[in-house]
């Protein structure tokens, strides 16, 4: 295995519910390694999606810190947290959050139009990252000139158009029939490898989960290794 990149120390998430809490998870603890992907398995409710947004600086734990390297995500202030994400984090989303107004193109440009790049250097590369999941020809097209497959091929070019060492999906296919999903999954997999990025995917999927390095499930407010699962050699 090679070195943990991402780690979670102490982690708890709580929401308020009236006078009363409700615990999503508490005190997990777990890292991922730098290069691997990694699943999240579990019932809908155990907090999956909830965790993923965590490690995306998307929302702040209760309590506890997540870590990329020796960096704390989790004592960044709003702004800082916007850029990190903005440079070094990729998402996938089940719903595939494209602009109907502009072209495939300009969606994929925008992760580089906010952090400030000229429009002539951001269509250069999201062209090219287009071309890198098979939809070059369709660049001038609006998301709903799309078919649900082509719309998260452009999902994942947005997601990677910034260069980042990390991608996180949360039910990437879930949107899409058995085919067209493993279709997507398939791809995935080859731009984790081709890029180099440490993923990790929330999935109800098991044959696609059971195709990543580890497989680790949330249940009961906490997380552990899915038994039976293996490991996949890095």
């Amino acid at each position: 295995m090679s070195e943990p990149y991402i780690r979670a120390s102490s982690l708890s998430k709580i929401f308020k519910s009236g006078a009363a809490d409700l615990v999503v998870f508490s005190n997990l603890a777990f890292e991922v390694y730098r290069g691997e992907m990694l699943a999240l398995v579990g019932e809908s409710g155990a907090g999956k999606s909830t965790l993923l947004h965590l490690l995306g600086g998307l929302d702040r734990p209760s309590t506890g810190t997540i870590y990329y390297g020796n960096r704390s995500i989790t004592d960044l202030t709003d702004t800082e947290q916007a850029d990190f994400r903005n440079r070094e984090i990729g998402f996938v989303w089940q719903i595939h959050y494209l602009l109907p107004e502009f072209t495939a193109l300009e969606n994929v440009m925008m992760p580089l139009l906010i952090r400030g790049w000229a429009r002539e250097r951001a269509a250069a590369d999201a062209l090219s990252k287009l071309d890198d999941v098979g939809l070059r020809a369709r660049a001038s097209h609006r998301a709903g000139e799309l078919s649900g497959g082509e719309q998260q091929r452009v999902v994942l070019a947005r997601a990677l158009v910034g260069k980042p060492s990390v991608l996180l999906a949360d039910e990437p296919t879930g949107n899409l029939d058995f085919r067209t999903g493993g279709m997507i999954f398939d791809l995935l997999s080859d731009l984790h490898r081709s890029y180099s990025l440490t993923s990790v995917l929330v999935t109800h999927n098991l044959a696609f989960a059971r195709r990543c390095n580890r497989v680790l499930s949330m249940e009961n407010g906490g997380i552990a290794p899915l038994l039976g699962a293996g490991l996949t050699p890095l």
